[in-house]
């Protein structure tokens, strides 16, 4: 009943569309075949009435003008539409892949490049994968170089072992190097594929062979302590035995005052360390006390001291000469006067032996008790800088005394705290320390066979080898070369493409604190404590690069070796090499 309403209501909308237009159209069976079929009619009569061609055609014209855009979208044809147009489009949707049609045609640009960065990445993924395999092997072989732990205990496994160090050296260090290369060209590859700070974990750990450590490489000696050869101290209370050093400068004097405690322990006499009016002010730079304590008996006085016990008369007995030439006792006028002025007298000078400072022999124990026994208060020897007595003996580490302690003759309290606090503000725990000497040092060298003397390049490349080996962030340099040779120097020691530092002690600066406690007790600018420091902090680094031929680097190694500091890695400037240019003699 619905349907025949709304068609009575459609067909009295399309009669007054036609009374409008002042024509009259038969009735229609529906509304898109009526216009169908009158089309069609029109068409008939054209074909049978070719004379009224013209006339047909304005008919057309008006019927198709007449037709409105409601008579195409009627409710019908719009039911219609809305029923077929979804279901198109789904049935296309699944038929076609339309993700894939829209992928392809975003690639038509791009695709070429997509796929080789696709494969440069996976080529370099790859390389990864193979460095840290190589990283590993190589690893494993620098370990297999090591000498075997367990066999430690075993004092002719050692032997064996500290030979076939210096063989295995370069292999390690080679093996080394080539790890480190492999590590920065890893670092290199895998830039490009972290984000932000990390790193892609599928190459994060093959191993645990990160940053291998060198420290095994250059670590410390075993300086075998309780096998040392060691003589008991016990001397006479009332028995004393002058020091008398004049050769050279500080380091001399503490070689040769090492020496004296010797034969003052041989001769079972008290040392008398000497006045600062003849010598230098040793209370300055050494802990006297401590010598004492490690003893745990009075072995050293003060020259001082002495003067008060003798009432400021100190009388040598016997003056007994360990060298007779070039001066007996190696003992100028100069050094007698200073001596006398002091008040100290003496009895004339005797020699002992015919001995000579540039030709020392060989001598014993049995030798130094046989000629210099004495029952005399008060007795001096000379100089013995220069004497060759028990150097086996006297060079182990710790010296020949028995004691408790590392060494006897080590720098003051002051001197050991301001050390420490340099380090701690400016160097770190691993560094290498450098006592870089060339004031003075190229004439003397040069009368050496091989000299000792380096071009600055030359000595960079052994430094810059060393600084790599013990994988240090800092050297620190003790020299009194000129400002251009270090700065020279300084730009040739690199490792890695990165330059290593080389670091001075700078000069006092009231904002730093670490030289306060040098300050405060007024000894802050004194040379021989500022070389003193220079020496003790150089004794406390992870590797020493000595001077051969210098004092100075001489007792520098002796504390290491005493304190138990020195390394394998430690070495002479260029040990082994000899300079690569030698200017002529005069």
């Amino acid at each position: 009943m619905n349907r025949l309403s709304s068609s009575s209501e459609d067909d009295d909308d399309r009669q007054n569309l036609i009374d409008q237009n002042d024509r009259k159209l038969p009735t229609p069976r529906s509304t898109a075949a009526a216009a169908a079929f009158h089309i069609a009619d029109d068409y008939d009569d054209i074909d049978s009435n070719s004379n009224n061609r013209s006339y047909n055609h304005h008919q057309l014209r008006r019927r198709f003008t007449s037709l409105k855009l409601g008579d195409l979208f009627n409710k019908r044809s719009f039911v219609v539409l809305a029923i077929f147009v979804p279901t198109f489009v789904i049935i296309l949707f699944f038929v076609t892949d339309i993700k894939a049609l829209l992928f392809t045609a975003g690639n038509f640009s791009s695709s070429p490049y997509d796929s080789a960065s696709g494969k440069l990445r996976e080529s370099e993924l790859r390389a990864l994968y193979l460095l840290k395999q190589q990283q590993v092997s190589l690893f494993n072989l620098w370990k297999q170089t090591l000498p075997n732990p367990t066999n430690s205990t075993n004092s002719t496994s050692n032997h064996s072992d500290s030979a076939q160090i210096p063989l295995l050296d370069d292999l390690k260090s080679a093996v080394l190097r080539q790890i480190s290369i492999n590590r920065e060209i890893q670092q290199v590859l895998l830039s490009p594929h972290r984000t932000g700070n990390s790193t892609e974990p599928d190459f994060r750990d093959f191993g645990d062979f990160e940053n291998p450590s060198l420290g095994d490489r250059c670590r410390a000696v075993d300086q075998q302590f309780s096998q040392r050869r060691t003589i008991e101290w016990k001397p006479n209370s009332n028995k004393y035995l002058f020091a008398i050093c004049v050769s050279g400068q500080m380091s001399n004097h503490l070689i040769c005052l090492e020496k004296h405690m010797f034969f003052a322990a041989l001769l079972n006499r008290v040392l008398v360390i000497p006045s600062h009016k003849v010598d230098y002010q040793f209370s300055r730079v050494l802990d006297i006390e401590h010598i004492n304590k490690c003893l745990g008996k009075t072995v050293v006085v003060t020259f001082e001291e002495l003067a008060e016990k003798k009432k400021n008369h100190i009388h040598i007995d016997k003056f007994i000469c360990y060298f007779a030439h070039p001066t007996p006792c190696y003992v100028d006028n100069d050094h007698v006067k200073k001596l006398k002025g002091a008040g100290v007298s003496m009895n004339k000078l005797e020699s002992a032996w015919v001995e000579d400072v540039k030709k020392p022999t060989k001598r014993t124990v049995q030798d130094v008790q046989s000629k210099f026994s004495s029952n005399d208060d008060v007795i001096a020897i000379g100089d013995v800088f220069f004497a060759d007595l028990e150097q086996e003996w006297v060079m182990q580490p710790g010296g020949p005394l028995a004691h408790k302690c590392k060494t006897l003759i080590e720098p003051s309290r002051l001197i050991m705290l301001t050390a420490q606090r340099f380090i701690q503000t400016f160097l770190g725990k691993n560094f290498v320390a450098l006592h870089f000497r060339r004031h003075g040092f190229l004439k003397f060298c040069n009368n050496k066979q091989p000299s000792c003397f380096y071009p600055i390049p030359q000595a960079a490349d052994c430094i810059t080898r060393v600084a790599q080996r013990a994988n240090a962030a800092v050297i620190y340099l003790s020299t009194d070369a000129a400002e251009i040779e270090t700065g020279l120097l300084q730009s040739l020691v690199v490792v890695n493409g990165k330059t290593v530092p080389l670091v001075k002690r700078p000069a006092r600066n009231s904002a730093e604190k670490w030289d306060a406690l040098l300050y405060r007790h007024g000894i802050e600018g004194d040379a021989q404590v500022e070389a003193m420091l220079d020496k003790t902090i150089c004794a406390m680094s992870s590797v020493f690069i000595g001077a051969s031929g210098s004092t100075f680097t001489e007792d520098i190694l002796r504390l290491r070796k005493d304190w138990g500091s020195a390394s394998l890695c430690d070495e002479y400037l260029c040990q082994g090499e000899d300079p690569n240019f030698i200017a002529e003699n005069e």
